[in-house]
């Protein structure tokens, strides 16, 4: 039997990438959410689902917004203005630009928000994606220190394990011209027998807020129609594939 997780990102990023996630998980087949914290819309995204069924996570965030801990504390992390680095910054440097002691404050400051939000823990702790080994190291080293799951990153087609259980992940909205229901398909006719295979999606509406900070905007929408489509759940169904939380593993 296929194992499948469906992860949808990026909750509070803005009040329209709320919207979307929500309709993902309502009237599609989004089980898991990856929770930022430190945006100005984070308390709206966690109250639109906060009731409903899904296994919430903390997605930790060190490339959009301002940081939750103080940012005079951070400085490898921040600009002049006290927000985080973009994310170009990261990726553009030939070295890894974030101090790992920053990258622990930052990350159990952000830990601890989830908690004063939701007043729980995270299911799963896992960063949003940048080219830092210190930001990883970090949230191993926070995760273990509060015994939280945590879930590594690899793009390069090798298993992360997590509790034992090897992970298969897959990340292609950034790619040209993507096709979300045929990097679904692709990985479910792909699917390794021994673990799990996670489609990493960014599901969302529009607004001002996405635009002006984002390079991932239309793929989102691209995403919102295919996890609520009637006829791509059928299919599902009619594949007969389980589609699994964080918790499972």
């Amino acid at each position: 039997m296929k194992k499948i997780i469906v992860r949808a990102d990026d909750l509070g990023y803005s009040k329209a990438v709320n919207y979307g996630i929500l309709d993902s998980v309502r009237d599609g087949i989004i089980k898991n959410i990856g929770f930022m914290v430190n945006m100005p819309d984070s308390c709206h995204g966690y109250d639109l689902i906060k009731n409903l069924d899904v296994c919430l996570g903390l997605h930790v965030n060190i490339c959009v917004g301002m940081p939750v801990s103080d940012p005079t504390s951070i400085k490898s992390l921040v600009q002049e203005d006290g927000s985080f680095k973009s994310s170009r910054m990261h990726r553009s440097s030939d070295e890894d630009i974030v101090s790992l002691s920053d990258a622990i404050c930052e990350v159990e400051a952000q830990y601890h928000r989830f908690v004063e939000i939701t007043n729980k823990k995270p299911q799963y702790f896992e960063a949003h994606a940048i080219p830092s080994k210190n930001l990883l190291q970090a949230i191993d080293i926070v995760g273990k220190r509060y015994n939280l799951k945590v879930v590594g990153l690899s793009l390069n087609g090798d298993p992360i394990l997590v509790n034992g259980h090897k992970v298969y992940m897959h990340l292609e909205s950034m790619h040209k011209d993507y096709d979300p229901y045929v990097s679904f398909k692709n990985m479910v006719a792909n699917a390794h027998e021994d673990g799990y295979e996670v489609m990493i999606c960014h599901p969302g509406y529009i607004d001002e807020p996405l635009v002006n900070s984002s390079s991932l905007v239309y793929p989102r929408m691209k995403e919102v129609a295919m996890l609520i489509d009637p006829e791509f759940k059928k299919w599902i169904e009619d594949e007969q594939i389980n589609t699994h939380t964080f918790e499972d593993l």
